[in-house]
């Protein structure tokens, strides 16, 4: 069996279960399950903290894993991404009191709180850096007004709770991070297949079917206007001056492709999500 890492708990573990569903995989549905077998697909789930999975993929006592891109750097593991999942984005950036530090020399020397001190430490390394990490387990926006820390490196969206705390982001950033599939060196054709199935999962959320009919003389600039992922399926209708069309399109672009189709004479279009696709 194929044995697959994933998220037991936090803001990866609910989209990566929803994933593998989509994939066709059977998960647990007792959320006190650690390990739940799949025969039917030949896999065995590992429900785990998501800090750890990296740990045990890397040492191969599994073969493959969904976590976080910063929380496989943090852990320093052997085990390598494959694939992105595009979820769970998030960015590291470095933070201090407001007005003190303009650059990231400024920290030299100094004292820097964060709960990623396997990543933080080797991005402070590349740059010649040289600081006294403080590691802290969750948020650390109250190191430097409860004094244990001069500055912080922790995840940013808007940034309004490190205002909040006072402090201002400076210096470069840290790590666009994002969900990762990962593996170790182990070999098995299962994950092969796990790939195939979750990029397809992808896929299928990233582009939608448009289907419309349209005037013979206006086919070409329809076409134009949604070429598709290779090319248009088109199908004659009883009136030899229409034809339908079916086109696979990004689906951020729906609205404004059904906007031009509309523009040239299409009529009857139609908007299909897509379940699951291979490309």
């Amino acid at each position: 069996m194929l044995r697959i890492a994933v998220p037991n708990k936090g803001s990866l573990a609910e989209t990566a279960a929803q994933m593998l569903s989509e994939a066709g995989y059977n998960g647990r549905r007792d959320p006190r399950d650690l390990v739940v077998a799949d025969p039917h697909n030949d896999v065995e789930f590992f429900y785990l903290r998501p800090r750890d999975i990296a740990t045990y993929v890397g040492s191969g006592a599994l073969d493959v894993g969904i976590t976080g891109r910063d929380l496989l750097l943090d852990s320093r593991s052997t085990a390598g991404e494959i694939a992105s999942l595009d979820f769970g984005d998030s960015t590291f950036r470095f933070a201090g009191p407001a007005g003190r530090f303009a650059e990231l020399t400024d920290l030299e020397g100094l004292r820097v709180a964060t709960s990623y001190p396997g990543l933080v430490g080797s991005f402070l390394a590349g740059h010649g850096v040289t600081v006294d990490l403080v590691t802290l387990d969750g948020a650390v926006e109250s190191a430097v007004q409860l004094g244990v820390a001069d500055a912080v490196a922790d995840v940013v969206s808007t940034g309004s709770t490190l205002r909040k705390a006072g402090l201002q982001i400076f210096g470069p950033v840290i790590l666009e991070s994002t969900a990762v599939l990962i593996t170790s060196e182990n070999v098995n054709p299962g994950i092969n297949t796990l790939l195939r199935r979750l990029q397809g999962v992808l896929v299928a959320r990233q582009y939608v079917l448009v289907d419309y009919d349209v005037h013979v003389d206006n086919l070409d600039a329809a076409c134009q206007a949604a070429s598709g992922i290779e090319s248009p399926t088109i199908s004659s209708l009883r009136d030899p001056n229409w034809v339908a069309v079916r086109v696979m399109i990004p689906r951020l672009d729906t609205n404004s492709v059904m906007d031009r189709l509309y523009e040239l004479g299409a009529r009857a279009i139609l908007v299909t999500s897509i379940h699951n696709a291979r490309l």
